[in-house]
């Protein structure tokens, strides 16, 4: 039996390489290994012009199989069933494939492989030269495969050949007018909420110098044609380089274009166990997220990328020269004022020649400082263009020995390399290590180091004091140094309540959580990962223990990676110098302060500087912790810091940042004391834009949140002690000039649950129309105010207090709050039970009518309510009884 299949996921390609194979092996079985894309399958159930015959993989008997026929595939781990059929011994194996090669693919006894545009571009030409005709129908749905693959000959992967296939599909009958039918389909509404959330989160990244496009987008359930959907992004944003994520169901789908020869997606999808050309490509991801494949997809874009360097990539300009009449003195003079050690020689504005500083420098010495430089400089050397390849720049250079290489475009000098241009990127590209982005070498630097032993008993309690040496001790004993680091160490020097201790261990932090955990009988959780672990005391008090460790960014706005370091090099990864301070807990150095960055001085002059240049780099959301720092402590952010963080906003690295680190970022911010005097700094430096582009600080939310701030206080002194979300009513107040339709896409770019926002935005709603409801007419009644204000969240209610201007509303809500909100029935269901009444929707309706008696004063206690109620329900609970519901209810 011979068999002919291609790979799970068939397109129409697959189909017309298949049905092109028929004509090869007519007595050969047509068989899908798995299932097909939803295009290909809409077009067997409408088809009405071809009948195909095809068997089901489950009714093939495989060990009957001598020959099997593969098309538009060669891998293993694409062909189901027949992966083991394929190694099996005395099986033919035909392959016709245009997929670049694999480690993993299969070989075959006939193999006619060459990467084209298409796999049925290699079987027409076959058929053409056996002269094999085809009917109008074979040829149509060839021309279908032909036309989709290639992108209806617009990708870059289309060749001449393809065009001649084209040609001969033509000439065999095919019908242009049904091609064009099956390949232009109309999108569902799925489909394009899923490309308006393509389009949404598309983020542009720079990878080794090229621009890299990725864009994410999810749906509950799994939504056909997705590379449909990522060619026309790639179209409507004109992307040269293209990777889509979606996550449908519990798996992630990647597909993948490239225009350029500098990033080879079938080779990054391979990595992901997928497959595909250097130009379009796809895999199908199990057990993995969203933010995890996209971080591992730039893990593989940093190793997998390899730019094409030219001259143009490596060379330096302007550049200084000299003229050839000028004297060899004249030529010194430059040499020196500029520190270079070549210059190019000029005649009629061109290159005439070298002179390097060796040359001057021995003309000189021999007296002829007067002579023209023409006389002494090198008349033989080589150029280069722009385009000249690395390769070609490193031959000439080193194997050569020319060490100024001139780069010139029509006799025109336009740049220069030099050896030590050729070494630096050599050595940046060879070298695979991680580092640690540093600035400064702090191998020889002592920290300051301070006594604040009387400091800490003063302001600290003394479970903290106590916890704090045990720490310190149970270290020792381990053979470990600990410190009390960070935040902690920050808000003691300036006076500020912070009891949540961070402790940065040289040794094993988690080995050290572990040993107070027993001691202290602590509630431990652990992260092996980073090295950390964190304990809450039963006193309440909060430790987080790591190993002393250095970061390092894969790239800018990435997670960082971990390693283990001292506590100089963990201090140095922290954001600010006032949050690199530690206290020694060493019995023998106990309640020493140590200070490598000046941190003490920072913190005197209420300044907030960064640790090194690439810090808002490395973490763009350090912005919001610096402007979080200013409005709480009253500081300043130092000039060279300022001067960082514009440049950081000015690269758009928060374009980069997930919505769930600006979301988390956004809630410590609103969640300060002075929310509006941090969202205004992030007016200042433009970070609002980020989160929407209509938002903006006007006048009306400066009111706005005046009038919150006198709600927030106002409800503190309250002590009714119910809790609200602060961060959420300020919130609300940065959000109020928006349109519901902006909040939701604000809300989206958060990546906030869709239940939280249709929640949210039902609830915005319901205020809104509460407040212009009060604001028209007060309710009369207690009752009937508790029961419109009842349904909304504290939340909710406070930002309708500071949203109002008219005092009657703010009136009645202060009502609810203060007066109405706690009112309670004393009767519950049991007591009702015991009344007689039989349990059901009478009793909701019994319940809610004392609520309203007794917001409204008439009922003041338990026994009023019993009469109450069988007063106004007797007559029902009679009828009850009558029905044998319960007993005779007589009056207590």
């Amino acid at each position: 039996m011979d068999v002919i299949t291609t790979h799970i996921n068939a397109d129409f390609d697959s189909l017309a390489s298949m049905l092109a194979a028929k004509r090869l092996y007519p007595q050969a079985v047509l068989v899908f290994p798995g299932s097909q894309e939803r295009n290909l399958r809409d077009f067997f159930i409408h088809s009405t012009f071809y009948v195909f015959e095809t068997e089901r993989v489950k009714n093939i008997d495989l060990p009957a199989v001598e020959r099997l026929i593969l098309v538009d595939t060669r891998q293993p781990g694409r062909i189901g069933k027949f992966a083991q059929l394929a190694k099996r011994p005395g099986v033919e194996v035909h392959i016709y494939d245009h997929h670049p090669a694999s480690p993993e693919d299969l070989r075959g006894t006939v193999e006619y492989i060459r990467e084209v545009g298409a796999t049925v571009t290699i079987l027409a030409q076959i058929l053409k030269e056996r002269k094999i005709p085809l009917t109008p129908e074979e040829a149509t749905v060839m021309a279908v495969g032909l036309y989709e693959d290639t992108g209806s000959f617009t990708f870059s992967s289309t060749t001449a050949e393809d065009l001649a296939a084209a040609g001969f599909l033509l000439s065999q009958g095919a019908n242009l007018n049904m091609v064009s039918n099956l390949i232009t389909r109309e999108l569902t509404p799925e489909q394009i909420a899923l490309l308006n959330e393509l389009i949404q989160t598309a983020t542009r990244y720079n990878v080794k110098g090229l621009e890299v496009v990725i864009a994410q987008a999810s749906a509950d359930r799994y939504v056909g044609d997705f590379a449909l959907l990522v060619h026309k992004l790639k179209d409507m944003e004109n992307i040269n380089v293209l990777f889509a994520l979606a996550q449908m169901g519990d798996r992630v789908y990647l597909v993948a274009r490239s225009r350029i020869e500098e990033v080879n997606v079938g080779e990054i999808a391979a990595l992901f166990g997928g497959g595909g050309h250097a130009t379009a490509a796809s895999a199908t991801i199990k057990e993995m997220n969203l933010p995890q494949v996209e971080e591992k997809l730039l893990s593989y874009l940093e190793g997998r990328v390899n730019p094409v360097r030219r001259a143009r990539d490596l060379m330096s300009f302007p550049v200084k020269t000299v003229e050839a009449k000028e004297t060899i003195e004249r030529a010194g003079e430059l040499l020196t004022r500029y520190n270079i050690n070549v210059l190019p020689v000029m005649e009629d504005g061109k290159v005439a020649g070298l002179i390097s500083r060796q040359i001057v420098e021995k003309a000189a010495f021999h007296g002829f400082p007067d002579s023209p430089v023409h006389d002494y400089m090198t008349s033989e050397f080589a150029t280069v263009h722009p385009r000249t390849a690395l390769s070609k720049i490193q031959e000439l250079i080193v194997g050569n020995n020319q060490r100024f290489l001139p780069v010139t475009e029509k006799k025109k000098l336009v740049g220069a390399i030099t050896r030590t241009d050729l070494l630096r990127w050599l050595h940046a590209s060879t070298s695979r290590e991680p580092r640690a982005l540093v600035e400064k070498d702090f191998s020889s630097a002592e920290p300051r180091k301070k006594g604040i032993l009387q400091l800490m008993e003063e302001r600290l309690p003394f479970e903290v004091l106590g916890l704090l040496k045990t720490i310190g001790g149970k270290a020792k004993e381990l053979g470990f140094q600990a410190y009390a680091v960070g935040g902690f160490v920050r808000d003691l020097i300036l006076r500020y309540k912070n009891y949540d201790i961070d402790v940065v261990v040289e040794g094993d932090g988690i080995c050290l959580a572990r040993a107070l955990a027993q001691e202290k009988k602590g509630e431990l959780k652990v992260h092996k990962k980073f090295g950390t672990a964190t304990l809450i005391f039963p006193q309440g008090y909060r430790l987080d223990v790591a190993t002393a460790r250095l970061e390092y960014y894969d790239h800018p706005a990435a997670l960082p990676r971990v390693e283990h370091s001292s506590i100089k090099l963990d201090l140095y990864r922290r954001d600010f110098s006032v949050n690199a301070l530690a206290i020694h807990l060493h019995p023998d150095h106990y309640g020493e302060l140590i200070d490598f960055f000046g941190a003490q001085k920072d913190l005197k002059e209420r300044s907030i500087r960064a640790l090194h240049n690439l810090s808002f780099v490395e973490d763009p959301t350090r912005i919001f912790r610096a402007l979080r720092f200013e409005q709480r402590f009253g500081f300043q952010i130092a000039k060279h810091t300022h001067m960082l963080m514009e440049n950081a906003v000015r690269l758009e690295l928060f374009g980069r940042l997930s919505g769930k680190r600006l979301f988390r970022e956004l809630v410590l911010s609103l969640s300060e004391d002075k929310p509006f005097a941090v969202i205004k700094r992030m007016g200042d430096y433009g970070l609002l834009k980020f989160f929407h582009p209509k938002l903006q600080i006007d006048r009306p939310m400066e009111n706005l949140f005046q009038r919150l701030d006198g709600v927030f206080s106002w409800f503190n002194l309250l002590f009714t002690g119910e809790k609200y979300e602060r961060w959420l009513v300020a919130f609300l107040g940065m959000v109020d000039s928006l349109g519901e339709k902006e909040i939701e896409e604000l809300l989206k770019r958060l990546s906030l649950p869709e239940k939280f926002r249709a929640n949210f935005l039902q609830r915005r709603r319901m205020t809104i129309q509460v407040v212009l409801r009060l604001a028209h007419s007060t309710p009369r009644k207690r009752s009937d105010l508790y029961f419109v204000l009842h349904p909304l969240p504290p939340d909710f209610l406070l930002y309708a207090m500071g949203k109002t201007e008219t005092e009657d509303v703010k009136k009645a809500i202060s009502l609810y709050f203060t007066g109405l909100k706690r009112t309670r029935v004393s009767l519950g269901g049991k007591d009702l039970r015991r009344m007689g009444y039989k349990p059901g929707p009478i009793y909701a309706e019994i319940l809610q009518s004392l609520l309203r008696a007794r917001l409204d004063g008439k009922l003041q206690n338990h026994q009023e309510e019993v009469e109450y109620v069988l007063r106004r329900f007797n007559q029902r609970a009679e009828s009850i009884q009558r029905r044998g519901g319960g007993p005779r209810l007589v009056p207590t």
